[in-house]
């Protein structure tokens, strides 16, 4: 959420950075400008006789064939393992949570009773981003529902719905909802300190319509239109010039769910609507292939490039892919930690690839927002082309930064994920906190299953090596897939049901992989194999209990920070390794009130290390009967090396590496 417009004396508040942390990012501001990166092979760079965006846009449909689509998630089973547990998790927390209590400010805010006790933090009664987190919630309950055919927790996301139509009915027939009154929009109107209103709109319109899509609930689009008219009537009232002054106030994802609503509803209005918040001096430099980032909040800025993203897909107006396309290459290119995650103190503080002095302005470094909804932006660029680097990018945010955020057993999540030696995890609590990221989460750990297979006409592509099933009833395909992955690096699918025609199985190799891995059918092992970084598909008439085995060696890699060589990281195969140090006596504050780690305020020793050799392999050895656990040899202190997403003690990632 954006720091500068937190209203004074909101709970749990965004920590400013500190001017001596901004002093120390600034500094990149006197090294030359990073060299621009070519256009990736095949994708033109823009031609135009003017800046992009110049003009008024004009909404007309002529909708982009994908290359490559998701299966519906009810198509998709998760079996045990790493993401069934995260999945399971999460909805218990969801299940502790009461309708009534969800609703409470919904209520209040439409003059009607209620006598729950009111949620805290950013749900707390005095928050101006109170209803934020029940729009996420309900999401989540669409996609869970979407994703297990769980029925406890459509009939939770039906009771919300059905309360927020109440409230919408109380207002009047302006069609506005909310759970906070609409003066202030009054004071966006105005250019008056306020937090996000339309970033919590967004919140709760998004929920209605993955309520009314993944869980059949018919109210839930009759009060998203009824909202979605009074959108477009605030906003038609506006000059062009006024509005983009709005737009300077974080909105979310506003034109992405229009956008959304738009496809789904047929109507053009909204896809109108949507094109107000199309903030163009944010897209034009995108557009032009100019980084222009530094100094601006990360996760105000990714959603609107989803919502750029949607509109080329639903449009095909070049502009938006090419906002989208340079946006992915240069955060993930020059922006991203080995994590897969970007941001300091929820912005960008740098020029591109300055990692390293970003990296010592605040131990913030990672918001779950923005590393959630760079996933989402990278399975619609996905879909686009097909290729392996960006299932390769999904894969290492998935399994470090996202599976590595979510506390086992409890479901509560983490708002930062440093890269601070000595850091540790923050929590959300139980009814305190209510943060965006916790919202998110929940969204996340409820649709696991969404990126494992994607399908063209005619092949099904594995991306993800996860246990599953698979149905793809259209072409009378069924698969299972069995691993442990990460613990080994091997898979087996087995063909369950196929038609009697040829088909095509795509098999991600991933770049993290060596040319040693090998696949084999029947154990029979194929002589053609895929090179690391694509697909190797196999064509042919399968049967009946066909056995695909997928041998993919894991490896000792190290990956240091551009400006910083020494300062490196640790990976087995795509699995970010971190040291394990004692999170001895922290108080509740350290570990649960703050959104991320003080690490300041409760220093400790992270030793460097020597590298004992050209290969880290040399040095850092797997420990005897503890799957993914190495620990280092020959250093003047030796350190435990785990997963990340394993680490809940305090932990390392970069290390000074002499």
């Amino acid at each position: 959420m954006g720091l500068a417009l937190v209203p004074f004396g909101i709970a749990a508040a965004p920590a400013l950075l500190s001017q001596a942390a901004v002093n120390e990012a600034k500094k990149a501001d006197s090294l030359p400008p990073a060299k621009k990166d070519a256009p990736p092979p095949g994708k033109r760079p823009p031609i135009l006789e003017t800046e992009p965006f110049a003009e008024s846009l004009s909404f007309h449909r002529d909708a982009v064939r994908p290359r490559v689509q998701p299966f519906a998630l009810g198509q998709v089973t998760l079996d045990s393992g790493l993401l069934q547990n995260a999945r399971d998790w999460n909805r218990s927390y969801m299940m502790r949570l009461p309708e009534d209590r969800l609703l409470h400010n919904f209520r209040v805010t439409a003059g009607l009773p209620s006598s729950a006790q009111p949620l805290g933090g950013w749900e707390a009664p005095e928050s101006e981003l109170r209803g934020h987190f029940v729009g996420h919630y309900l999401s989540a309950c669409g996609l869970m529902y979407a994703s297990s055919g769980d029925v406890a927790i459509k009939n939770k996301g039906n009771a919300l719905v059905a309360g927020i139509a109440a409230c919408q009915q109380k207002l009047g027939d302006t069609g506005y909802v909310s759970a906070f009154p609409v003066e202030l929009f009054d004071r966006l109107d105005k250019r008056e300190k306020v937090w996000a209103p339309f970033y919590t709109l967004h919140k709760i319109m998004a929920g209605l319509l993955d309520m009314h899509q993944l869980a059949g609930n018919r109210q839930a689009l009759d009060v998203l239109l009824k909202l979605a008219a009074w959108t477009d009537a605030w906003t038609g009232l506006k000059s062009e010039e006024h509005m983009q002054d709005i737009l300077n106030t974080e909105y979310g994802g506003m034109n992405e769910v229009l956008y959304n609503l738009a496809a789904v509803t047929n109507d053009d209005r909204w896809g109108r609507t949507a094109d107000r918040f199309t903030k163009r001096k944010f897209f034009t430099p995108m557009a032009m292939r100019r980084d222009e980032l530094r100094g601006l909040h990360a996760n105000t800025h990714i959603p609107q490039v989803i919502g750029a993203a949607r509109r080329y897909e639903l449009s095909s107006d070049y502009r938006f892919r090419d906002v989208a396309e340079f946006f992915w290459d240069t955060v993930v290119g020059a922006r991203t930690y080995v994590t897969g995650g970007s941001s300091n103190a929820e912005a960008w503080l740098t020029q591109p690839n300055h990692l390293a002095i970003e990296m010592k302005a605040s131990s913030h470094h990672q918001e779950c927002c923005c590393a959630n909804n760079m996933m989402k932006l990278t399975r619609r660029l996905y879909a686009w082309s097909g290729e392996a680097r960006y299932i390769d990018y999904y894969e290492r945010n998935l399994f470090n930064h996202r599976l590595g955020a979510i506390q086992p057993e409890t479901g509560l999540t983490t708002y930062f994920l440093s890269m601070t030696p000595g850091a540790w995890k923050t929590l959300c609590t139980e009814d305190r906190t209510f943060w965006c990221c916790t919202g998110t989460a929940l969204e996340e750990f409820a649709k696991l299953n969404d990126t494992i297979y994607f399908h063209d006409d005619e092949s099904l592509y594995v991306n993800l090596f996860v246990a599953s099933h698979l149905d793809w009833a259209d072409r009378g395909i069924r698969i299972q897939q069995r691993t442990s992955f990460p613990q080994e690096g091997k898979t087996v699918l087995t063909v369950h049901e196929t038609p009697n025609v040829k088909w095509t199985m795509r098999l991600r190799i991933p770049a993290w992989t060596t040319d040693s891995a090998s696949v084999s059918i029947n154990g029979r092992v194929i002589e053609v194999s895929g090179s690391p970084g694509s697909y190797l598909n196999i064509t042919r008439q399968w049967e009946k209990g066909d056995r695909v085995e997928m041998t993919l060696p894991m490896r000792l890699t190290s990956e240091a920070l551009q400006d910083e060589p020494g300062l490196q990281a640790f990976l087995y195969g795509p699995i970010v390794l971190a040291g394990q140090f004692p999170l001895e006596q922290l108080s509740e504050e350290l570990l649960h009130t703050n959104q991320g780690p003080e690490v300041k305020e409760a220093p400790i020793s992270v030793p460097s290390l020597v590298a004992r050799g050209s290969d880290p392999s040399d040095w850092i050895k797997p420990v005897s009967g503890s799957p993914l656990t190495f620990r280092t040899s020959g250093q003047r202190q030796d350190v435990t090396l785990r997963p990340l997403n394993e680490s809940w003690q305090r932990f390392a990632v970069y290390w000074n590496v002499l």
